[in-house]
């Protein structure tokens, strides 16, 4: 039996006596870093219109869901010399990890009441944790950030800016093994941006954002250019015209219910299946308008392809990505049947769903993303062919067009393909047309036109001579488009095993749903012993 000396019982005792002060000091230390304990800050925060970077996360995260990490770091010494006697809570960044709809998330959030929200070295290095914790977990990442990038007085030293950054390494492998998401809500020119660059889905807010390599004061200094932060990068820019973002809102709440909503549809990594939503079978299409009454057969005439989509989805919803850019081509996450599927639809009410330099960088990106995580694609074609013209060669459209091909060559996802009215030329094939990239299941509607090019122009270029020396041109003319025209229909198509069927219209989601419940994961696909494909862009 053992025993306890009476001195050894008073170490214990004493040792006991210390629990309380222990217990005292790290629940102070927490303390100070909460909300409720830096009102001034808070105050400022939401002065702006703004949440703060711990109510994002709670607004966010299941309720009481969130498990800090690195909360109790200090700022490096360089730091310290130049903030005084300013606090600079957690180095200015909060991490850890939390639960969104029950799945597990890795979450950081950029402190922009902390010296602006700049990165400081001890910060960077939570960081670097939480993504490498990503990457070994196999847990989704959302980085929510809004400040200066990297806190200038550090960096304005070779012997720690010599090292470069690592992180970024790790985010080149992360890409494509779990979901990336970030949040820009306030200013993100420099650092926030270079995070947002390596993220697969970028939101950012009305008003607050803006992203960029550099702000207005820097690009002045280094250029003399003369403008302010919303006309530089703000939403309407970054988001709507150039496509940087993927998603403009109006409110921190609404940013961390778009990344919910964006998050369900894909899986916590690649290697797991994406999570199927729960649907109601309907015993009849009666609940769905006739499709041939939003499609007109005229292909002069134009429809917003946005209905089709909203009729063959479950629940008549899908989430569309960068909505505002390159609005001729339409990329969306839906459910068919519960199951999550990528759709890409051109669309004939902006450049009549022609391909230009902006469409084909969205659709790539978009495949890339949906392969990644195992989403299968369903594409609607209606597409006259790539833009053509001085404008759009400026852009360099000969080569940006291949990537939208080249990313469909490199999926392995399975790929449904539906022809509503008219294809030409090698758009149909970056379309994922006919048998070009082995779709399992290629249809048309009885509308359908498929050909090389246009007839009207074909017979222009080809028959001029034959058409100007007819007695009669312009009738011989109409006589050689209506011969040719007879060879472009749907069921000319299928006679030559093109396509696998015709189908009518409202059978779309039916087919789609049956191709869909029998379509495996993945496809087994041989390749030759390379180390990887060269992208052409």
């Amino acid at each position: 039996m053992n025993s306890v000396t009476g001195a050894g019982r008073q170490a214990m005792n004493n040792n006991d006596s210390d629990w309380p002060r222990l217990l005292t000091e790290v629940r102070y230390a927490h303390e100070l870093l909460m909300d409720e304990n830096r009102p001034e800050a808070v105050a400022k925060q939401h002065d702006l219109g703004k949440l703060t970077a711990r109510e994002r996360i709670a607004e966010l995260a299941d309720e009481g869901s969130f498990v800090e990490s690195g909360a109790l770091i200090t700022p490096s010494q360089e730091t310290v010399r130049h903030s005084g006697k300013r606090p600079v809570p957690a180095d200015g960044v909060v991490t850890g990890r939390c639960t969104v709809a029950g799945r597990p998330v890795h979450v950081l959030s950029i402190d922009f009441s902390v010296l602006g929200g700049s990165m400081g070295t001890v910060g960077m290095l939570k960081i670097e944790q939480l993504v490498d914790r990503s990457m070994s977990s196999g847990i989704p990442l959302v980085m929510l950030v809004e400040g200066g990038g990297h806190r200038i007085h550090e960096g304005l030293d070779s012997r720690h800016f010599a090292f470069g950054a690592p992180l970024f390494r790790l985010f080149s492998r992360l890409s494509g093994w779990v979901p990336v998401v970030v949040a820009v809500l306030g200013p993100g020119f420099a650092g926030a941006s270079n995070f947002a660059a390596m993220a697969d889905f970028v939101v950012m807010r009305r008003g607050t954002s803006q992203m960029g390599i550099a702000g207005p004061a820097l690009v002045k200094a280094a250029t003399g250019e003369a403008s302010d932060a919303e006309t530089l990068g703000g939403a309407d820019v970054q988001a709507d015209k150039h496509g940087i973002a993927d998603l403009a809102v109006d409110s921190d709440e609404e940013a961390m219910q778009v990344i919910q909503r964006y998050l369900s549809f894909f899986p916590s990594n690649a290697q797991q299946e994406p999570p199927r939503s729960e649907y109601v079978t309907s015993p009849s299409t009666a609940d769905r308008p006739d499709l041939t009454e939003i499609v007109p057969t005229s292909t002069r005439r134009a429809y917003h392809v946005k209905k089709v989509i909203t009729e063959i989805v479950d629940g008549h919803e899908f989430f569309e990505i960068k909505p505002r850019y390159a609005k001729n081509l339409v990329t969306a996450l839906a459910h068919i049947e519960g199951r999550p599927v990528g759709i890409i639809a051109n669309q004939p009410m902006q450049k009549a769903g022609a391909l230009d330099s902006a469409a084909c960088e969205k659709g790539a990106h978009f495949v890339s993303m949906c392969d990644a995580y195992g989403i299968a694609l369903v594409y609607l074609i209606d597409v006259p062919g790539f833009l053509v013209g001085s404008p759009a060669e400026s852009t360099g459209l000969a080569r940006r067009s291949g990537r939208l091909v080249f990313e469909l060559g490199q999926a392995t996802v399975p790929r449904f393909s539906v022809v509503l009215r008219k294809v030409y030329g090698l758009a149909y094939v970056a379309m994922g047309g006919g048998r070009s990239f082995g779709a399992e299941l290629a249809v048309a509607w009885p509308s359908a036109e498929i050909c090389a090019l246009a007839v009207e122009g074909a017979v222009d270029v080809m028959f001029r001579k034959e058409v100007e020396a007819a007695e009669s041109p312009a009738e011989h003319r109409e006589t050689l488009i209506a011969g040719f025209k007879s060879q472009l229909g749907a069921v000319y198509a299928a006679s030559g095993y093109g396509i696998d069927a015709v189908i009518e219209p409202d059978q779309t989601r039916a087919v789609l749903a049956e191709g869909l419940r029998h379509a495996p994961l993945r496809r087994v696909d041989v390749q030759p012993p390379r180390v990887h494909a060269i992208s052409p862009i």
